[in-house]
């Protein structure tokens, strides 16, 4: 009975160490998945705003914390021209709508939201281009004026937005 309990140990350890040496687990911190071999570069045009609703600094808002997640979460290198990856596309809407009533019948929150639609291309690996919206909303109190909100709520879905993009061109989310 010793016997097949030293054979049974023995087997399940050859099998465990096998399965360790055959298996390579790669992980990344940023999410990204770049074969850097092959992909150096990027480029990041900036959006201009087409929605007929605008607040002026969005747009250097929004190009600056997409360039800077790109910056801070790969190694690619931002080129103005020939990128191996090539990012572009406008902010297409910027809107403000109520969100819910308040028991007076009143507006009680307002929900501001903003779509960027994108064109990407994989100069290395074309199968992966794409043509897409991403929206974010972030909602304030009616009480409060939307003057002293608005940046910090652009601010926020400018961000989600950009999280988004990076999922969508270069984690493969």
């Amino acid at each position: 009975m010793k016997a097949k309990y030293t054979i049974l140990l023995v087997l399940c350890c050859i099998v465990t160490l096998t399965t360790l040496v055959a298996c390579s687990v790669s992980y990344t911190f940023n999410g990204a998945s770049i074969d850097y071999s092959k992909t150096k570069t990027i480029q990041i045009a900036d959006f201009p705003i087409r929605s007929s609703y605008v607040w002026g600094p969005m747009a250097p808002l929004f190009n600056n914390q997409l360039k800077d997640m790109f910056a801070s979460h790969t190694r690619l290198q931002q080129v103005k021209r020939n990128g191996d990856l090539k990012i572009e596309g406008e902010i297409t809407s910027y809107q403000q709508r109520n969100k819910s009533v308040s028991a007076e019948g009143y507006s009680a929150q307002t929900e501001l939201s903003m779509t960027v639609n994108v064109r990407f291309t994989n100069n290395v690996k074309h199968e992966e281009d794409f043509e897409r919206s991403f929206t974010a909303t972030a909602s304030y109190e009616t009480t409060q004026n939307l003057n002293s909100v608005q940046e910090e709520l652009v601010n926020q879905m400018s961000k989600d937005i950009c999280e988004q993009i990076f999922n969508a061109t270069v984690a493969n989310w």
